[in-house]
């Protein structure tokens, strides 16, 4: 079996790995968004919404990489939805939270997930302590998935109701499809798992890159 290290510590994420047959281990690390996010779009000013997402999910897998197990894969995620040309991450608050969900009330935003994956430390990397605080050498791949969400109309006691609850204040573009949010959501355009956060089918193309297959990562018992 191959071991699978998720770096996210989104619950809906580890859920989808799990409900999917993958009992990966998370290993969550602090990397600053806002940071990563300026850098990459200094370097590339017409950085699409996938773009982003991508850099933020290859920051993460790189992050956590410094303490993984050499011999594990490492998947980094990251999600932000885009509605008029503008991306959108958390919200920063109830009110921004109810000023956003006002404005896709009725209509489409793109939910845009990255994936990076990282493989085992290359056999050439050298021995361990070698090169004491860095990360030692993993091949990356990596790949962003894009969904249309349309939402129905919503009432301002339902808005109030959905934002009380906390759960659109966690997620970006203040929604779930998974959750409390899901009643509110009339259409999806592409593949939901990458709604909740992460593609199963994009991990599957992810992993054919290294010559394996998403069986390869069932848990014991499956087969």
């Amino acid at each position: 079996m191959v071991r699978l290290i998720l770096a996210s510590a989104s619950p809906a994420r580890l859920a989808t790995l799990q409900a999917a047959g993958i009992d990966p281990t998370v290993l969550v690390t602090n990397v600053d968004e806002a940071a990563v996010l300026a850098a990459a779009v200094n370097a590339a000013p017409r950085l699409d919404p996938a773009g982003q997402v991508l850099a933020l999910a290859r920051a993460k897998a790189q992050a956590a990489a410094r303490s993984a197990p050499s011999e594990a894969f490492i998947l980094g995620c990251d999600s932000m939805a885009e509605l008029d040309g503008e991306v959108l991450g958390k919200p920063s608050g109830p009110a921004d939270a109810k000023r956003r969900i006002r404005r896709q009330a009725g209509r489409a935003v793109v939910l845009h997930t990255g994936h990076w994956l990282l493989g085992p430390v290359r056999p050439d990397a050298g021995p361990p302590g070698s090169n004491p605080g860095a990360a030692r050498p993993r091949r990356g791949e990596g790949a962003a998935s894009s969904t249309v969400v349309r939402f129905g109309q919503m009432s301002d006691a339902e808005i109030d109701a959905y934002v009380a609850t906390g759960e659109p204040l966690r997620v970006a573009g203040a929604f779930t499809i998974d959750g409390l949010g899901g009643p509110f959501v009339e259409g999806v355009d592409g593949d939901h798992h990458g709604v909740v956060g992460l593609s199963l089918p994009t991990l599957r193309h992810l992993l054919a890159r290294f010559g394996l297959s998403l069986v390869d990562l069932w848990r014991p018992g499956l087969l």
